[in-house]
């Protein structure tokens, strides 16, 4: 049978019609699929571990800063210097992921590590904010401290500082939806822990024990 202008023209705006209904439905499909995670929340896992850890983190390098300028050892100085560049690098990455997200760096009247489950209330005695970090008498000491002795506080302090860390790292392992942040937070973990090896073997060197 052979179809008129007409008829061909309305086949083929019953065929484009089709196409069109077969493309939207694919493109709101596809809109559905591209939505990706959603933006956290300020409580929830991923906002309170960016925020800790930050804090956590600039704790850590001060000290490597401070060990550097008290010690000429060449062993020690490298391990700071490693220690404040990455964890430097981490915490710009931290509040990096917060300005996307929109959320605050500070979240007032939240205990640390509430999002952990834990809500940590050290009162901020003597500066200890969280399990792990240094109180400022510490901090006083380290920057008292030179040579032999500057170097074993450091790795002490250091050694608890990074248990502290790997616990709340290890949080977010388990509670952070699943990413860059939560791999970084494995990283964290992995990296610390080796750490810790070293510090030891470099306490005992030293003659002093963890």
């Amino acid at each position: 049978m052979k179809l008129n202008r007409t008829q061909w023209a309305s086949v083929t705006a019953v065929v484009l019609a089709l196409l069109f209904a077969g493309g939207a439905v694919t493109v709101a499909s596809a809109d559905r699929d591209d939505e990706g995670p959603r933006t956290p929340t300020a409580e929830s896992a991923d906002a309170g571990f960016a925020r800790d850890m930050a804090v956590h983190h600039q704790q850590a390098v001060e000290m490597s800063f401070i060990v550097r300028d008290r010690t000429k050892d060449e062993a020690v100085r490298r391990l700071a210097y490693d220690i404040a560049n990455t964890q430097a690098n981490q915490r710009g990455m931290l509040f990096g992921w917060l300005d996307l997200w929109g959320l605050p760096k500070v979240q007032s009247g939240v205990a640390p590590m509430t999002w952990m489950g834990m809500g940590v209330d050290l009162g901020g005695e003597d500066g200890e904010l969280m399990p792990g970090m240094a109180t400022r008498a510490e901090l006083d000491q380290l920057r008292k401290a030179s040579g032999r002795e500057a170097e074993v506080l450091y790795l002490k302090l250091m050694t608890d500082h990074h248990k502290g860390g790997i616990h709340m790292a290890q949080g977010c392992v388990e509670r952070c939806v699943p990413g860059v942040e939560r791999d970084l937070a494995q990283g964290m973990v992995d990296a610390q822990q080796s750490e810790i090896k070293l510090m030891a073997d470099m306490l005992k060197e030293r003659g002093a024990g963890a």
